[in-house]
């Protein structure tokens, strides 16, 4: 069902077994939260960020997020994206997956997400249950495609993490961000190791590539984008994207999962 960004509703209080929704979101930010329902959330323009179990994960089109039932999560967006979110009564549909995942979306699944988000709730049962059917055997041979970084925890990091997640400035190199927390080049790698399980310098260039994937998704130029997470340099951004998935920004993000 089409609705408005700003309609409030709690789909644990709907009695149906699946809960279609698109609408086009702005920036937003969710907040914590778990409902009782399984959900599928996905973006077939623009991206979002989940953020869950301490760890976040970026949606571009060519990815979706299966959420399980009381799983507590974060979406945000920062610009108008094309959302679309899937809720579905586990009791009446056993055989979906029960932990959390990323996935690869091809285009049939792209169209199953598509009808799925946009028919009304009271649609025959009889037609839910035969594209619910296809849609739970795709779900299934999807292949995973992580996008994940794990943010740290430690209590002196928590307001220099809310900057970063605010859009607001971009990781530093370790010595220009250690002395801003106020603690040495040797604590602050140590934390980042035993926390995400990456040194710092390996931290920041994921981060680095997650803001890649989602500026590039809402359809800002290679340049624009190189220059907002400063790289000296086009060719010096392409190198880097390239190095990380394999493919250009360009390729990228006009593949589809076969």
């Amino acid at each position: 069902m089409i609705i408005d960004h700003d309609s409030r509703f709690n789909v644990d209080d709907i009695d149906t077994p699946i809960i279609g929704i698109a609408a086009d979101v702005g920036r937003h930010d969710s907040g914590m939260h778990q409902h009782q329902k399984a959900q599928l959330l996905y973006a077939p323009a623009g991206c979002m960020t989940i953020t869950l179990d301490n760890k976040q994960c970026v949606l571009p089109p060519t990815r979706a997020a299966w959420i399980p039932a009381g799983t507590a999560h974060c979406a945000q967006m920062r610009n108008v994206v094309a959302y679309r979110s899937v809720y579905f009564d586990v009791a009446a549909f056993p055989a979906l997956p029960s932990k959390m995942k990323i996935i690869g979306v091809n285009t049939l699944l792209q169209a199953l997400i598509e009808r799925m988000a946009m028919w009304e709730w009271d649609m025959p049962a009889q037609l839910q249950n035969n594209i619910s059917a296809l849609f739970i055997e795709e779900l299934a041979a999807a292949p995973e495609q992580s996008l994940q970084l794990v943010l740290p925890t430690d209590g002196r990091l928590t307001q220099w993490l809310v900057s970063l997640q605010s859009g607001n400035k971009n990781p530093q190199q370790l010595n220009q961000m250690a002395h801003e927390i106020g603690a040495s080049e040797k604590t602050i790698t140590r934390i980042f190791t035993k926390q995400t399980g990456m040194s710092y310098q390996a931290w920041r260039q994921q981060w680095r590539l997650h803001g890649a994937i989602e500026q590039l998704a809402e359809g800002k130029s290679v340049s624009d984008v190189a220059f907002a997470l400063d790289f000296s340099s086009d060719s010096a951004f392409i190198s880097f994207f390239k190095q990380h998935l394999g493919d250009t920004p360009s390729q990228f993000m006009r593949s589809k999962t076969e």
